[in-house]
C-alpha cells in the first residue's frame, strides 16, 4: 500500500470544525484507519471511530480501485489538539488479534492544533442615517493581517490592518440594510464576528395590482426581503367597511407560505365576490407590516371585446359604403 493524498496540519479555534483527508492505493485495496495521541506526555496512540467523542467524530471511507477516507470533527476543544494519524495496509493479517501482519501499516501524519478563541464584541449604532457597524477583538490576539466586511456572501469592504478594532459604515436607514453581517480577521486560522441588524417586516406586494379572469384561479404574491423572516403570515380582504381573515378551511383560498414569501390563491374567481383589496400581513419579533393589493377579475368575454370592436367598426364601414354607393347618381354618359 502506498499514500497518493496525505492530511494536512491545521490550526483551528475551539468551537470549529476541522476535515482531515487520507488516500491511498494498493492491490488489494488497503484499508484506512484514523488513530491520535495528544499532547499529554502521558497518552499514547488510540484508534478514532465513527461517533467517537460524544459523537463529534465523523469517518467516511470508500473503497473502489483505491482507498479514500475522510475524518471531521465537529464543535474543538482543547482536548482536540494533537497528532492525528492515517494508517494504511493492505496485508491479509492486518487485523489479526495474535499473529503479527507481514507487512507494517504504512502511516501518514498531521498535527490538529486547537487555539482558545478570542472574544469579538461586536456593536451597532445609528446617526444621522447612517449605521455603523464595529468590532472589537479581546486578548489573546492571534496575528491579523487584514480585515473584512460580508454580508450575504458578498465582500463589502476589506483591508491590510493588523488592529484588533474594524468598522464599517452603511448609507442609509436600518431598514433598508437589515440582515447578517460578518466581520473577518484574517490570519491564520481566520476568525469570524457575526451582528444582526434586525427591523419589523418590510413587506411589500409583487404587483400591487393584478388581474383574473372570472372562473379562472387568482395568484396573489407578498414578499419580505429584511431580516429576520416573518413568523406569521396572514390575509385579509376588505369589504362593507371590513377586513375579514382569509383561511385555508375555506375552501376558496389556499395559503402557502415561507419565511420571505406568501402566495395566495383564490380558486373558481367571482366578478361580485372576489373584486376588491386584499392585504398581506407580515409579522415579526420587531413588528408587523402589511401591504396591498387590489384584484380586478374580468369576465370570460372580456377578451372578445376588442374583437366585436373590430368587427362592429367593419360593419359599420361597410353600411356607410354601400348606402353611399346606393344613393350616389349614375355618371351621365356622353353622347
Amino acid at each position: 500500500a502506498g499514500f497518493i493524498k496525505s492530511p494536512l496540519s491545521q490550526k483551528r479555534l475551539t468551537q470549529d470544525s476541522v476535515e482531515l483527508y487520507c488516500e491511498a492505493i494498493g492491490n488489494p485495496i488497503p484499508e484506512i484507519q484514523w488513530w491520535f495521541e495528544g499532547n499529554d506526555p502521558n497518552e499514547t496512540y488510540a484508534q478514532l471511530w465513527d461517533g467517537a467523542r460524544q459523537d463529534r467524530v465523523k469517518i467516511n471511507a470508500t473503497y473502489n480501485l483505491h482507498s479514500t477516507s475522510t475524518i471531521s470533527i465537529a464543535n474543538l476543544t482543547g482536548d482536540d489538539s494533537g497528532m492525528y494519524e492515517c494508517r494504511a495496509s493492505n496485508d491479509p493479517d492486518r487485523n489479526h488479534l495474535s499473529k503479527s501482519p507481514k507487512v507494517k501499516w504504512i502511516r501518514s501524519q498531521a498535527n490538529v492544533f486547537v487555539i482558545e478563541r478570542p472574544e469579538i464584541t461586536a456593536q451597532v449604532t445609528e446617526d444621522d442615517g447612517k449605521v455603523t457597524l464595529s468590532c472589537n477583538m479581546s486578548a489573546p490576539q492571534p496575528t491579523i493581517t487584514g480585515h473584512k466586511w460580508i454580508h450575504r456572501d458578498k465582500i463589502l469592504e476589506q483591508d491590510e490592518k493588523s488592529g484588533a478594532f474594524t468598522s464599517y459604515t452603511i448609507n442609509g436607514k436600518k431598514e433598508e440594510h437589515s440582515g447578517i453581517y460578518e466581520c473577518v480577521y484574517e490570519g491564520n486560522p481566520q476568525i469570524r464576528g457575526q451582528m444582526n441588524i434586525s427591523v419589523a417586516p418590510q413587506v411589500a406586494a409583487y404587483k400591487t395590482s393584478e388581474h383574473g379572469n372570472e372562473g379562472d384561479t387568482g395568484v396573489l404574491t407578498c414578499k419580505n426581503p429584511s431580516f429576520p423572516a416573518v413568523t406569521t403570515w396572514s390575509w385579509y380582504k376588505s369589504g362593507h367597511g371590513v377586513s375579514a381573515l382569509l383561511e385555508n378551511a375555506s375552501g376558496r383560498y389556499i395559503i402557502k407560505s415561507s419565511g420571505n414569501k406568501t402566495e395566495l390563491r383564490i380558486l373558481k374567481l367571482d366578478i361580485e365576490q372576489d373584486t376588491g383589496d386584499y392585504f398581506c400581513n407580515g409579522t415579526n419579533s420587531f413588528g408587523t407590516r402589511n401591504a396591498t393589493v387590489n384584484l380586478r377579475v374580468r369576465s370570460r368575454l372580456a377578451a372578445l371585446w376588442p374583437f366585436l370592436g373590430i368587427v362592429a367598426e367593419v360593419l359599420v364601414l361597410v353600411t356607410i359604403i354601400f348606402i353611399y354607393e346606393k344613393r350616389r347618381k349614375p355618371d351621365e354618359v356622353p353622347d
